[in-house]
C-alpha cells in the first residue's frame, strides 16, 4: 500500500502584502511571523524598519522577490517626532542618554534654514547602530562591545524636510513632529541627530513612521492582528490581501511583447527593437501581464534579466488569486522555507 505523501509545510505565494509594522520587534521577525501565516516558501521585505518604527514594510512572496531588489532603492516618506535636547547612542528612544542641553531659544525662520539645509544631496554619517555591515558583521555588534567605530560620511537624497507641528516647543519635553521624503540609504536618525546639533542642542528620534514607499503613495495597509484573524479563515482569505506583481512594477518604464517575442525572451534568447529607453525595464505582454525584468542596451535590443517561472516556457503559472485591492498605488532580506526559524 502506498503512504500518503505528507502536505507541505509550505507552499507557493506570488504576491505583494503591504504590511502595517509595529513598534517594537525588528523588520526581519515580522517578516517571519507574516511567512509563517501565508505558509509562503519565500519571502523577503523591501527594506528595513527600525524597531522603534512604524509603518509600511512592503513584504514580496514568491515570484515577487524578483523585484523586491528595485524597490529598495525607491523614494519613501515618513514623519517623525524629533525630542530636542537629549542625545542618545543609537540616535532613538531605545538607546541610552549620552548627554543633556539646553534647548535654546530659536524661531521658526531659524528653524526652516537648519532644515533646508539638510535637504537636497547631502552627506551624511550613517548611525553606528545599524545593520551596516564592515567585515561582514553589522555594525550595532561591534557597537554593542564598545568597540569604537568611525564612519565616513555617504551621500543620500533628502527631497523634503519640513516642520509639521513645533506647538509644544515651549513644553518641559521640547519636541517637533517632522515630514521626510528621502531616496535609498537615507537613516532618518541621522538626519534628526544633524538637525540637533545645527540647532545646538542635540536631538533624538523618538517616533517615526514610514507612511509611503513608491509607487504605493495610497497604501492600504493590513496590521499583523488582522491577518492573524484572516489566517483562521483559510488561506484563500489572506491570499486576498495579496496585490498582483504588476503593481510593485509601476516605477519601471514598461515594454509590451508580442507572444512571439515574450517565447523568444523566456527561451533566454535577446529580442530585436528598438526598445526604449535604455536601461532595466518592466516587460509585459500584450495583455498587460509581467513577465518580469528585462535590459535594453544601446542598440535598443532587449534582454532578460530576471524573468518570472510563467514566462519561461514548461514552468508553472502564478496561484495568486484576484487581489482585493489591487487598485492601490513598493528584497533586502529574503527568508526561503527550509531557513526561518
Amino acid at each position: 500500500m502506498t503512504t500518503p505523501r505528507p502536505r507541505s509545510r509550505f507552499r507557493k505565494v506570488d504576491g505583494i502584502l503591504l504590511l502595517d509594522k509595529p513598534r517594537g520587534p525588528s523588520s526581519n521577525q515580522i517578516l517571519q511571523r507574516v511567512r509563517h501565516l501565508f505558509r509562503a516558501h519565500k519571502a523577503g521585505h523591501t527594506g528595513a524598519l527600525d524597531p522603534l518604527a512604524t509603518g509600511l514594510l512592503p513584504i514580496c512572496f514568491g515570484e515577487a522577490t524578483k523585484i523586491a531588489g528595485g524597490l529598495l532603492g525607491a523614494r519613501k516618506a515618513y514623519e517623525a517626532v524629533a525630542r530636542l535636547g537629549i542625545v542618545t547612542d543609537t540616535d532613538d528612544a531605545e538607546g541610552q542618554a549620552l548627554r543633556e542641553r539646553e534647548v535654546p531659544n530659536f524661531d521658526i525662520p531659524t528653524l526652516d534654514a537648519a532644515l533646508r539645509g539638510l535637504t537636497g544631496h547631502i552627506q551624511q554619517v550613517p548611525p553606528i547602530y545599524s545593520a551596516l555591515k564592515r567585515g561582514g558583521e553589522p555594525l550595532y555588534m561591534k557597537a554593542r562591545r564598545g568597540e569604537k567605530i568611525e564612519l565616513d560620511p555617504r551621500p543620500v537624497d533628502v527631497h523634503a524636510f519640513d516642520l509639521l507641528n513645533a506647538a509644544d516647543l515651549l513644553d518641559e519635553h521640547p519636541n517637533l513632529r517632522l515630514h521626510v521624503e528621502c531616496g535609498s540609504g537615507t537613516y532618518i536618525r541621522s538626519l534628526v541627530r544633524d538637525l540637533g546639533e545645527i540647532l545646538g542642542c542635540g536631538a533624538h528620534v523618538t517616533e517615526l513612521r514610514r507612511l509611503w514607499v513608491d509607487p504605493f503613495r495610497e497604501p492600504k495597509m493590513w496590521t499583523l492582528s488582522a491577518l492573524e484573524e484572516l489566517a483562521e479563515r483559510g488561506e484563500r482569505a489572506l491570499d486576498a490581501c495579496l496585490l498582483p506583481i504588476e503593481t510593485g512594477m509601476a516605477s519601471w518604464p514598461q515594454v509590451h511583447l508580442s507572444p512571439a517575442q515574450a517565447l523568444l525572451l523566456g527561451q533566454g534568447q535577446s529580442v530585436a527593437g528598438p526598445f526604449q529607453p535604455i536601461g532595466e525595464v518592466a516587460v509585459l505582454d500584450g495583455w498587460g501581464k509581467a513577465l518580469g525584468l528585462g535590459e535594453v542596451d544601446a542598440s535598443g535590443r532587449l534582454r532578460a534579466r530576471r524573468m518570472f517561472t510563467w514566462a519561461v516556457p514548461g514552468r508553472e503559472a502564478p496561484e495568486l488569486p484576484e487581489s482585493g485591492n489591487s487598485d492601490t498605488n513598493t528584497m533586502s532580506h529574503v527568508v526561503h522555507g527550509a531557513e526561518a526559524r
